[in-house]
């Protein structure tokens, strides 16, 4: 038996087929994975995101040991509730793991791990404190649920209310407290919504009301198909200790400006960078018949140049898409490997879905 969330019986009670995720048990989907997919692009759907880790850095310190600890730049978010997106890298320049982190205030700071990399980034996060005035909390306290959606916001701003009402104003990637809850304008599906932390108890409520307001209760499996379709990179799949951001198509989420900072890992993505980065993230779709997926050949001429990282059918595309690491030089058409059978493919630029919008041809 896995690690479970505050919604685990709730989501029995509405008949999921769970998974193991990470070493939690975790619903896959609610019957179908198609339908959840297609709720969430056309009007709203929730997932329970609990697996996840609100940690709260707080101290007099905190401001500096994140400029060390992550790789961008937390000196940027100048207003409160405002957040960013960024690696935590060994001093190799891999990463340990994406995360968000929230500026509160000056010696307030909130991040959210990942699931299955919670405990190696909790203790990763503790031992390099040392020498900076930071507190450490882990908000175990906290159950997490992401409402995604073009109606998302106003489904749940209903059945939120006053809360829900003053949350309609939050700019895209700021969160802020109202009154016991902590609502975030983020997600991981490339639509509109929010992500709710709210304590563990009143959880199964919330859920249970979302879902008669018309929010559709959605599994991993429509979760991966979104995550996909809008090019987000998944921990473990796309990107893990032996590959930087810079080769993880991350290059965004550093900050190398100023160059004083000396954040964990900026040596050897420097090195990287002066001697030339050889491999790079890259959109695939495929022509031909099959479903891409992990760790398929992509060949040029039979000959390989990489990788299929994460592969999957897109409900929105009606067509196999999937994200591959492969060489720097690599041409617009390729082939992968299916099971022994070359399928012509090409590489195209992602994401491939953002807000409905399919943005490849």
């Amino acid at each position: 038996m896995g690690s479970r969330t505050p919604l685990y019986d709730t989501h029995l009670a509405a008949g999921a087929r769970t998974v193991d995720f990470g070493g939690w048990d975790m619903p896959l989907h609610y019957g179908s994975q198609i339908e959840e997919h297609h709720a969430v692009r056309r009007d709203a759907g929730m997932f329970d995101v609990s697996h996840m880790l609100a940690v709260d850095l707080q101290g007099a310190g905190v401001r500096d040991y994140l400029r060390r600890a992550l790789a961008n730049d937390v000196a940027r978010l100048q207003t409160p509730g405002k957040a960013l997106y960024s690696c935590m890298l060994n001093e190799s320049g891999g990463v340990l793991d994406d995360l968000i982190a929230y500026y509160l205030s000056d010696a307030w700071y909130r991040v959210v791990l990942n699931a299955g990399t919670r405990a190696k980034d909790l203790a990763w996060l503790e031992r390099h404190a040392a020498g900076f005035e930071v507190e450490i909390r882990p908000r175990t306290d906290l159950a997490i649920i992401a409402v995604q959606g073009p109606n998302a916001r106003a489904k749940a701003a209903a059945v939120l209310g006053a809360p829900g009402t003053r949350a309609l104003e939050l700019d895209p990637f700021v969160g802020r407290e109202f009154d016991d809850l902590f609502i975030s304008r983020t997600g991981y599906t490339g639509e509109d919504g929010w992500e709710i932390m709210l304590p563990a108890a009143q959880a199964p409520g919330l859920w249970q009301a979302l879902a008669a307001a018309g929010v559709t209760p959605c599994g991993l499996g429509a979760r991966d198909t979104l995550r996909l379709e809008a090019g987000f990179s998944l921990y473990g799949s796309d990107m893990d200790e032996q590959v930087t951001p810079l080769e993880a198509g991350l290059g965004w989420t550093v900050a190398f400006e100023p160059a004083e900072r000396a954040f964990i890992g900026r040596e050897a993505l420097e090195a990287q960078r002066r001697a030339g980065v050889t491999r790079k993230t890259v959109g695939l779709l495929l022509d031909g018949r099959g479903v891409l997926r992990s760790h398929q050949s992509v060949m040029v001429s039979g000959t390989p140049v990489g990788e299929v990282t994460s592969g999957t059918f897109s409900p929105t595309l009606q067509r196999s898409i999937g994200l591959a690491r492969v060489a720097i030089d690599v041409p617009e058409r390729v082939e992968v490997d299916l099971r022994g059978r070359p399928v012509a493919a090409r590489i195209v630029k992602y994401p491939f879905v953002r807000h409905g919008q399919v943005l490849v041809g």
